[in-house]
């Protein structure tokens, strides 16, 4: 295992420098360039950096200042957060997919007067803001494609600006003695990141987070999931979310593993069948997304081979999780499961990339017990945590051999939990964040008087396991007219749990019953369709479809039937439902970058189908306006049809609190 980061290594520059030093010639750094994987070594990563910083500085990038970083995962992107930090200047990544009026807003709060940048698209986006953009002075690019006839005075090819410290270095010995004496300079408690929220509750938050707490935080949990030089991980998430930054960045160079950058998004999956990681994250929905693939294939598949794949499937189910948590199993099943291995599991984990799969964990929002056991039977160590922004990702997380579904582990290694009179979870962590950049306000009112940050998260902590139970956030659970208890994200996972489904919004706060809109999933419900020549020509004509409305009404049906089972949800079954006409999209502000429900804003966006749903109506119209890929605006209009549920009796015990 790598070392833990020494009191020296205060800071990701000083922990380059010792990677370099430690494992010069080991992958730091791969990325799949036109089919072919390249590779960089720890002492090549830094030998780059180095001429990288001296390069920025050359452009004007000073200690303090802000640069921003977008693009997908690339490995300059990468190295421009570590030539920023060696500079001591502060990177401040912003979602790739971030539509120019967002990208506009996190560059102007953060006072960025520089930007490294993917491509064309994302200095398009930007060019299209400048007027907001005053202090905006240079941008650096990674691909050229596109930009050859735009004006170069203040756009630079990180190339170049490599090349041009590369010269500097070369041609000046006090240039070499100055970077060293910049980076010597850096001390853990100065700002090494500016992370924005996904303003799922309103506008986002720049998270500041120091090096030193970072690297704790990060040592902790390297210790803790026994990840070192050897592993591999595949760095394909959001590089502005704080998982990348942690699970990738972080950890990659505490550990010292090598860190694998995709061709690009839609070659991801591939990509990681290929790369073969050692160390994986994927939030529910990709898992999702993975076995709903699985599946539509499987229905595909011949007679023979499809029995074959549910019969150990179901082999799996029963002795999978038993025989990974090392439990007593009985001679038959292990030798079941062992030819379920051989015929079954081995070339499915290989064809979804999990082959050398060692530490996996998933977060973000609830995993369906049955996906959750799915993966864990046929062998993966999937495992879960929770998380947030402030708390430099990591609260809890489940340690080997303690995995349930529906806990996410105990607090991680130096982590205090607490859970406040109100049931929000609060917590201390190595890894807590500085504050919000530029809101002293917001920052007081994100503690508690002894410095716990409040999570906004409602949850318990289960008696039998000792483990977290995070029920939904504070703010919305709330209780219908009757008392009964309403919590909205619990209802909604319970539908997504369904491979029909891909998204859920939930109503019922001081109201008399649940209402839910519901999204279905174009890929599962599109095979379905072909299979069962059902015609459609768009996805709003899908949505649309009596025979699809009869298979989600089959779903929402099982749903209440789990909640009448529950004492205190059973008030809380689904009285009526309704399929959106559009998916919702982040471009529309519906969701978050990563990818979470903004549930105030949808009941204002769709307040006419919120209306139909509790007046009884049979069918409303909607008018919605939608953001094309190249910020065009343009309409979807349509006639909402609504399905009453029958419910099932509630029991004498139903709405208590």
């Amino acid at each position: 295992m790598a070392p833990n980061a020494s009191a020296a290594a205060d800071t990701f520059p000083k922990l380059l420098i010792r990677n370099a030093l430690l494992y010069g010639t080991r992958p730091a750094m791969r990325q799949k360039d036109l089919g072919i994987w390249q590779t960089w070594t720890w002492a090549e990563v830094l030998d780059i950096v180095r001429a990288y910083a001296v390069g920025l500085h050359r452009l004007g990038l000073k200690r303090g200042e802000t640069i921003a970083i977008v693009g997908a995962n690339r490995p300059k992107l990468y190295w421009s957060v570590m030539a920023a930090q060696m500079l001591g200047a502060v990177p401040v990544p912003v979602y790739a997919d971030a539509v120019a009026e967002e990208l506009s807003f996190v560059l102007a709060h953060a006072d960025v007067r520089y930007a490294a940048v993917e491509d064309q698209e994302q200095i398009d986006k930007i060019l299209s803001v400048k007027e907001r953009l005053p202090k905006l002075d240079q941008m650096v690019y990674d691909e050229e494609r596109g930009l050859r006839d735009y004006d170069h005075s203040h756009l630079r090819s990180i190339d170049d600006v490599i090349e041009d410290g590369r010269k500097a270095l070369a041609g000046d010995p006090t240039v070499a003695a100055w970077i060293d004496a910049e980076i010597a300079a850096g001390k853990g408690s100065d700002p090494s990141i500016i992370l924005y929220t996904s303003g799922t509750t309103g506008t986002s938050k720049g998270v500041v987070l120091t090096g030193e707490r970072s690297i704790k935080a990060a040592t902790d949990t390297v210790i803790f999931d026994k990840l070192n030089e050897n592993d591999v991980a595949l760095a394909y998430l959001p590089l502005a979310w704080v998982g990348d930054h942690y699970l990738n960045y972080a950890q990659g160079l505490v550990a010292g593993f090598s860190m694998a950058c995709p061709e690009n998004a839609d070659t991801a999956m591939q990509d990681l069948r290929e790369i073969g990681p050692s160390f994986y994250f994927a939030p529910p929905r990709t898992l999702e997304m993975l076995l709903t693939r699985v599946m539509i294939r499987m229905e595909d598949a011949g007679f023979l081979k499809r029995k074959m794949f549910h019969y150990f499937i179901g082999v799996a189910r029963r002795y999978g999780e038993r025989i990974l948590n090392g439990q007593q199993v009985a001679l038959t099943g292990r030798l079941l499961y062992a030819i379920g291995n051989i015929l079954v599991y081995a070339p499915l984990k290989n064809v979804l990339g999990f082959s050398r799969v060692r530490v996996a964990y998933t977060a973000g929002e609830a995993i369906g017990p049955d996906l959750f056991a799915f993966y864990r039977s046929i062998g993966l160590n999937l495992k879960q945590l929770y998380g947030q922004t402030e708390a430099f990702l990591y609260v809890t997380a489940q340690p080997d051999g303690e995995i349930y579904s529906d806990t996410v582990g105990p607090a991680c290694p130096n982590v205090d939990i607490r859970i406040a009179d109100n049931g929000e979870v609060l917590f201390k962590s190595p890894g807590m964040f500085a504050g919000y950049f530029k809101d002293d306000a917001k920052t007081a009112e994100a503690m508690t008087l002894d410095g716990y940050v409040k999570t906004g998260d409602a949850g318990f902590f289960d008696e039998k396991t000792g483990h977290l139970k995070i029920i939904d956030r504070a703010k919305d659970v709330g209780r219908l007219t009757d008392g009964t208890l309403f919590p909205p994200k619990y209802i909604e996972n319970k539908l997504k749990f369904y491979p029909n489904i891909r998204e859920v919004v939930a109503y019922g706060d001081q109201r008399d019953f649940v209402c839910v809109m519901i999204n279905i999933d174009l890929t599962a419900v599109g095979s379905w369709a072909e299979r069962n020549n059902v015609v459609y020509g768009s996805y709003q004509e899908l949505a649309g479809h009596s025979q699809v409305y009869d298979m989600v009404e089959k779903n929402v049906a099982e749903v209440n039937r789990s909640l009448a089972q529950d004492t205190v949800m059973a008030g809380a079954q689904i009285k009526r439902f309704l399929i959106l006409h559009k998916e919702l999209d982040a471009d529309d502000g519906e969701l978050t970058r990563t990818q979470k429900v903004r549930r105030g804003f949808i009941a204002d966006r769709y307040g006419a189908l919120v209306k139909a749903l509790y007046d009884g109506s049979k069918e409303a119209d909607i008018s919605t306006e939608v953001t094309f890929e190249d910020g065009r605006k343009g309409t979807i209009s349509a006639r909402v049809k609504i399905r009453d549920m029958k419910t099932e009796p509630v029991p004498a015990m139903g709405k208590a609190a």
